[in-house]
């Protein structure tokens, strides 16, 4: 009989905070830039440069612990983390081990199975590395401390996730909560939230849990899912096969589909932590926690009821529009505008996820303004231009963020509701259609259709379909 296994799964998350400097300097944070443009003394470990903490830093650590239901540690404090890599220009990194800012939270998370609440351990603070550059032509290395000082928070899961699914729920519900709080970006593809995925498998039923691997270079949920799975396979196979699974930290190849090992995995004990000489204890008053409270915004899970109770929103479009807080935000505005929030939820849904599609584009790239989607809900709901019409119009809207009022009157698009017109044309395209004509009176309903496409491929698509309609019957 074939023995089952469970997989357990624990995740660091790293992940950058949108501060415009740096944890410890002054130094810009911005993604990009020349090697080496956005460095100091400070970021480069320059012997007797000293480290000033950015308060922005501590608020953002506080609201994602806030919002993920952690304590705040009052009494915080920084540690030294020693290691030599060539990216880490001090040979140190200052870290959390200690007194970390956040502990004991948990976010509850959704997927077929139904609700589960997975435990946060801790949020620590932390400074970002450089980064290596392979150089395959040159065989060398180069860094860039480009990246080095950017502030981070490393977020530490339980082992509490026992599938892909799981994970992947959790990431993405962390990364909404960070994104509608504005701390991070949390965009995979650039490095800003990034995850190493503790895994072990177990034979069901049992206690202990297995050894578990690390794995690092995943950056994206599809990655990650993958290397799940992968990781999975191996570990049950080497167990099978009555081998023993290595603790180790093994790098994905998401080209390749499998894992290699990168180093034996060390425990806190080799990186020789003590407290960091150069930074006061951080004491964080309980007015200054509810002064960070008072500031949260409202999160995903509060708007997605409010749009279905103070909207009349579906589900379905009340979990697209809250699913990005771009969305949400265009949204909002919008409908305050123009009072017609299912229109405005229809736009977005359909046209402005269409273009962004097609254009390889995020939500959070969008440049037009709500104003201007407001006054094109308005133009189109009162039958001033016709959808044709309106479709076009947003286009341009989307792409130059251009005011559709005025761009209606002055390329002359309105709807053409002029009955004299419309009775001139319609009648010219009877004559010229005997044949549509014969089949409609045939009793073929389907003739009028095409006798309306003439029509308005004549006016341009400008006049109102309805109208045509009505004249259509009178004349025929």
């Amino acid at each position: 009989m074939s023995k089952t296994y469970e997989t357990v799964i624990g995740l660091e998350v790293h992940v950058e905070l949108a501060t415009k400097t740096k944890i410890f300097c002054g130094c810009s944070t911005a993604f990009g830039g020349a090697p080496n443009s956005h460095t100091c003394p400070v970021c480069t470990g320059m012997p007797g440069s000293l480290p000033v903490l950015n308060k922005q830093v501590v608020e953002y650590a506080m609201a994602v612990g806030l919002a993920t239901n952690c304590t705040i540690t009052q009494y915080c404090k920084f540690d030294r983390k020693n290691y030599f890599y060539p990216d880490n220009p001090q040979n140190y990194q200052i870290s959390q081990l200690y007194l970390p800012i956040c502990r004991s939270g948990g976010v509850e998370i959704e997927t077929a199975a139904g609700k589960k609440t997975i435990g946060i351990h801790e949020i620590h603070m932390e400074e970002d590395a450089g980064k290596l550059v392979h150089d395959e032509w040159e065989d060398v290395s180069i860094v860039d401390y480009n990246r080095s000082g950017v502030p981070l928070i490393e977020i530490v899961s339980e082992p509490d996730m026992r599938s892909a699914e799981e994970v992947i729920a959790y990431l993405e519900k962390l990364r909404l909560i960070i994104q509608y709080l504005g701390a991070s970006d949390c965009k995979l593809n650039e490095g800003s939230m990034r995850a190493d995925v503790n895994l072990s498998v177990r034979e069901a039923g049992a206690a202990e849990f297995g050894t578990r691997t690390e794995m690092k270079n995943l950056n994206s949920f599809k990655a990650i899912a993958r290397a799940i799975e992968g990781e999975r396979a191996r570990q049950i196979e080497l167990i099978e096969e009555g081998k023993k699974v290595i603790q180790e930290t093994r790098r994905w190849d998401d080209n390749k589909e499998s894992s290699h090992a990168m180093r034996s995995k060390e425990d806190a004990q080799d990186y020789r932590y003590f407290p960091e000489p150069d930074l006061v204890p951080v004491v964080i008053s309980d007015e200054w926690i509810e002064r960070v409270k008072a500031r949260q915004p409202e999160m995903r899970d509060e708007k997605l009821i409010r749009y279905q109770d103070e909207f009349g929103l579906p589900k379905y479009d009340a979990e697209i529009l809250t699913g990005d807080k771009s969305f949400a935000d265009l949204f909002e505005a919008a409908a305050a505008i123009c009072g017609k929030p299912k229109k405005v939820s229809n736009w977005i849904m359909t046209e402005t996820i269409r273009l962004l599609k097609e254009n390889e584009m995020d939500p959070d790239q969008i440049r037009f303004s709500p104003e201007h989607l407001a006054k094109l809900v308005d133009l189109a709901d009162a039958g001033s231009v016709t959808n044709t019409v309106a479709k076009e119009v947003f286009e341009k809207v989307f792409k130059e963020d251009i005011d559709p009022e005025a761009y209606v009157k002055e390329k002359g698009l309105l709807t053409v509701n002029d009955e004299g017109a419309l009775r001139e044309t319609v009648a010219k395209v009877i004559a010229e259609n005997p044949q549509s004509v014969e089949d409609y009176h045939n009793g073929k309903e389907k003739a009028i259709g095409f006798l309306v496409g003439q029509t308005m491929k004549a006016m341009k698509g400008k006049a109102n379909p309805a109208l045509v309609n009505q004249i259509l019957k009178e004349l025929l």
